[in-house]
C-alpha cells in the first residue's frame, strides 16, 4: 500500500474505521507512518493522538480494541480505510460509534452473538441452549416449522403475523447455522461470491 503520508504538513492522514459486518462507521482517526506500521503488525488500530502527542493503541487503557479485518485506500493514496472487529464499545462514552448512531442494521450480529454466548456457555435455563442440546434434527424441525409458518402468514393480510413469523424464522435459521458450525457471515460471503 503507497499511502502519500507527505499531503498534509503534519505527516498525518484520516482514517475512517467501519465495522466490518455492520458497515456502520465507528469512529475517524489520523495516522502517521510508524501508526499504520504498528496497526499492520500487530492487526490492531493503532492511531496517531494528536491531543497526546504520540501513538495511540485504541483499546490501551479499556481494552476495547478494533481488530483489523481489511484496510483500503483511497483513490488519491491520502486516506485509510478500516473495516474492523470492535471489542466492546468503540466510543469513550459507551456507545458502538462515536457518532452516538445505533443501527439496526448490525443487530442480527448481535443475536447471533447472543445465541452463540448461550450454547457455548451452556446457559441451562436458555431456550436457545436446549433446543441447540436436543440436536440437529430437532433444530432443522424447527426451522421447518417456522418456514411453514412463514409461508401461511405471507398468503394472509396480517403484516404484524408475518413479520413476527419471518422473526422466529431468522432467530431459528441462526440456531441452525451454528449447529452446523457456520456464522451469517458465511453465508454472505456465499451470497457475495454469487452476485
Amino acid at each position: 500500500m503507497n499511502i502519500d503520508f507527505t499531503k498534509s504538513d503534519n505527516g498525518l492522514v484520516p482514517v475512517v474505521i467501519q465495522h466490518t459486518q455492520t458497515l456502520q462507521v465507528l469512529m475517524l482517526g489520523y495516522m502517521n507512518e510508524e501508526a499504520f506500521t504498528k496497526t499492520q503488525k500487530e492487526n490492531k488500530v493503532t492511531f496517531f493522538s494528536r491531543s497526546k502527542n504520540r501513538l495511540w493503541t485504541k483499546g490501551e487503557e479499556s481494552g476495547n480494541f478494533l481488530l483489523v479485518n481489511d484496510i483500503k485506500i483511497d483513490c488519491d493514496n491520502d486516506t485509510i480505510l478500516i473495516k474492523a472487529t470492535p471489542k466492546g464499545p468503540t466510543c469513550h462514552k459507551g456507545t458502538t460509534s462515536c457518532f452516538a448512531e445505533e443501527t439496526s442494521k448490525g443487530f442480527i450480529y448481535k443475536l447471533e452473538k447472543v445465541i452463540h454466548d448461550r450454547i457455548d456457555n451452556n446457559i441451562e435455563s436458555s431456550y436457545t441452549n436446549k433446543l441447540f442440546k436436543r440436536g440437529i434434527n430437532k433444530v432443522a424441525q424447527k426451522v421447518g416449522e417456522e418456514a411453514v409458518e412463514v409461508v401461511i402468514e405471507a398468503k394472509d393480510n396480517n403484516d404484524d403475523l408475518f413479520t413476527n413469523e419471518a422473526a422466529d424464522l431468522l432467530y431459528h435459521y441462526l440456531i441452525l447455522l451454528k449447529a452446523k458450525g457456520f456464522t451469517l457471515q458465511d453465508i454472505e460471503a456465499v451470497l457475495q461470491s454469487r452476485h
